[in-house]
């Protein structure tokens, strides 16, 4: 077999070839190196050992309408894992025993706030410094990991302001998706319920941005000084239009009942000076590390803590609103201040059904005005009848009924306002019958309202039918020395005559100064008083008792609401809490330097 030989000329171009391709792969590859891929490896390079970390500015406090703290800022550590840096080997069985997390814990936590590989993912919130000084004098057991001091909202206890102030918590991707900004990151702490949410991009400031140096261990080396740090901005600061005094005033006259809310407003601007929904929470129990049971068992609580009464507890208005159907015959010319109608014995006979008043004896002939006074049903039967279905939907909702009232905190109801429509889309039309209106005409059947909607509505009859928005931030000042206030605002006018408003006010005095008035042993030498009783059937048990206040006559500068769930006789329950809390106000008013320095003590 004769073997094939090449030339040795030809093995030397060959040779030359193959050097000549690879150094043309070598010199492309270091093309690529330097400059194709030269900015992204710089940045890899540049991650792997410039650390950012998020500067956590301050959170604006509030305070009450004398300056008084009602919301707070205490430190507290955060411990954060950087994704890019941890070793699964290391960083994660050792962290695991320190923070008393299972690895799972830590995972399913990096994967929820993690933004990207190279920023801080929070794991744990309000940690010890002990915890810390182990993170730090042990830094290369914990490759990856991070600590940050921020700030953890601290809330007044004992004043049952839980129900406007809210409480803040993690931001989660959902609500990051809902937000839609830039300067949200997951696990920034933000605004969940209350003013902490309705005024969180004024609370919360701007976050800015630090540069640390690490080395490849992940070792803390001090500040990078190849880029300046982004300062933060300081959260502006809310002063409320609340009174720390009438505040602590409402906590205390609810506490020995199941369940109930008190409201308290300026009916001459819509300033809400106190409010309270009861049984509340403890708001400082978000700020930090939420055990999973206690989470459960706040939530399963049949007397639902974390309902806000005042804004979306819907409630039948029993007597209270009354006033709206009286005002209405007295604007359709149905009555007039001196009419009077078929006498009260005890009950009203409609079709086959006796509708009876609350007293069984009967009230006997009644104006307008006495009908308020002594609360009598059979009244307002006669007049439901004249107004119908429709007539009383008309006027409630010019009352301001069946819509929010716009006050300046998130997730109001709207109530129910029932209509024609209503019960012809509920029961189909023509099987329901007049009769409804009835019920409708004292506060009871399908209608329902807040107690918000309800001090709404007798801030307009105390301020000559003018109605102010509710609001409940006084002034918002921010770091930059700016301070916008918040002015008051005209929600509405109630379509009531000046002759109308005459009437109506006549039976609100009556109600605590007559002699027959449901409310008569308010009555006292010091100050006027006028008001409604309310007591509202309530189908799951005990009637609710209600009433609304209104000081001093002559020139209104309150308006007091109080609900009692399952506590019977507006006049005997809500009635002394409105008046227990009136009389506060009016005491402070009179003597404001000793309640003040009292006050003061108190807090201390």
């Amino acid at each position: 077999m004769r073997r094939f030989s090449v030339p040795l000329e030809h093995r030397e171009k060959i040779s030359l070839i193959v050097v000549f391709i690879v150094l043309l792969i070598l010199i492309g590859g270091l093309a690529k190196l330097q400059i194709i891929e030269h900015a992204g490896l710089a940045r890899q390079s540049e991650n792997n050992r410039i650390r950012v970390a998020p500067i956590i500015p301050r959170r604006g406090v509030v305070v009450d309408r004398e300056g008084r703290l009602l919301i707070d800022n205490r430190p507290s550590y955060t411990v954060s894992v950087v994704p890019a840096e941890i070793s699964p080997d290391t960083t994660l069985p050792n962290l695991s025993h320190l923070l008393k997390l299972d690895t799972l814990q830590i995972k399913e936590q990096i994967h929820k706030n993690m933004v990207n590989r190279y920023l801080p993912a929070p794991i744990k919130r309000d940690v010890s410094f002990e915890t810390v000084a182990v993170l730090e004098e042990q830094s290369t057991r914990y490759p990856g990991v991070a600590t940050q001091v921020e700030q953890v909202r601290q809330y007044q206890k004992g004043i049952g302001a839980e129900s406007f102030t809210g409480y803040v918590g993690e931001l989660s991707r959902a609500d990051l998706l809902k937000e839609g900004q830039a300067d949200y990151r997951l696990g920034s702490m933000v605004g969940k319920e209350g003013l902490e949410k309705q005024y969180d991009r004024q609370l919360r400031g701007q976050e800015g941005t630090a540069y640390k140096e690490v080395s490849a261990a992940g070792r803390h080396l001090g500040d990078y000084e190849g880029k300046e740090p982004v300062p933060a901005v300081e959260g502006a600061d809310l002063v409320l239009t609340i009174d720390i005094d009438l505040q602590r005033m409402c906590a205390q006259v609810l506490d020995t009942f199941c369940c109930g809310a008190v409201l308290v407003l300026d009916p001459r601007n819509g300033e809400v000076l106190a409010m309270t929904s009861y049984p509340n929470y403890n708001a400082n129990i978000f700020s930090s590390v939420m055990p999973e049971s206690l989470w459960q068992a706040i939530s399963s609580d049949s007397t639902h803590p974390l309902l806000n009464r005042l804004l979306n507890g819907l409630y039948p208005p029993g007597s209270t609103v009354k006033f709206v159907t009286i005002g209405a015959a007295l604007q359709e010319g149905i009555i007039n201040e001196n009419k009077t109608l078929r006498p009260c014995t005890g009950g009203f006979k409609y079709g086959n059904r006796v509708f009876r008043c609350w007293k069984p004896q009967g009230h006997g002939s009644l104006t307008a005005a006495h009908a308020l006074e002594q609360s009598c049903d059979v009244f307002m039967y006669q007049l439901g009848l004249e107004l119908g279905v429709d007539g009383l939907s008309r006027y409630f909702s010019r009352c301001g009924f069946g819509r929010p009232t716009g006050i300046d905190l998130p997730g109001e109801s709207p109530g129910l306002v029932p209509s024609s429509a209503y019960y012809n889309k509920n029961y189909g039309e023509g099987r329901w019958t007049p009769a409804l209106a009835l019920n409708i005409s004292i506060g009871q059947g399908e209608l329902l309202v807040t107690p918000l909607q309800l001090v709404q509505f007798f801030c307009g009859l105390a301020n000559d039918g003018v109605v102010y928005q509710p609001h409940i931030v006084k002034l918002i000042s921010y770091p930059s020395g700016k301070v916008d206030t918040v002015s008051s605002r005209v929600s509405f006018t109630l379509l009531f005559s000046p002759s109308t408003l005459k009437v109506l006010w006549e039976g609100m005095r009556l109600v605590v100064e007559g002699k027959y008035g449901t409310a008569r042993f308010l009555k006292n030498e010091r100050y006027s008083l006028g008001g409604k009783t309310g007591t509202a059937e309530n189908p799951h048990g005990e009637s609710h008792s209600w009433f609304v206040g209104i000081a001093p006559l002559e020139a209104p500068e309150i308006v007091v609401c109080a609900i009692v769930e399952n506590a019977g006789h507006g006049s005997d329950v809500a009635a002394p809490i409105v008046g227990k809390i009136i009389g506060r106000y009016m005491e402070k008013k009179s003597k404001p330097a000793a309640v003040a320095l009292r006050s003061a003590r108190e807090l201390q």
